[in-house]
């Protein structure tokens, strides 16, 4: 069986991260009044979901 570095972390461990930030941003931003945090939380969600498609192929070499 092939190993691949890395995978684990862009697959599982990032988007989780940006996800739990982007959602206390959002939060904050939607609470606060605060239009720059509510932006930075949903690019940084669209981010993590879209991290392990764009990262993920070339690591696995697909």
């Amino acid at each position: 069986m092939a190993s691949y570095g890395g995978t684990l972390i862009f697959s599982h461990i990032i988007p989780v991260v940006f996800g739990v930030i982007s959602i206390l941003l959002i939060g904050t931003g939607i609470m606060e009044d605060e239009r720059e945090k509510l932006l930075a939380g949903i690019v940084l969600f669209i981010i993590g979901t879209l991290i392990p498609f764009i990262v993920l192929p070339f690591l696995v070499g697909n």
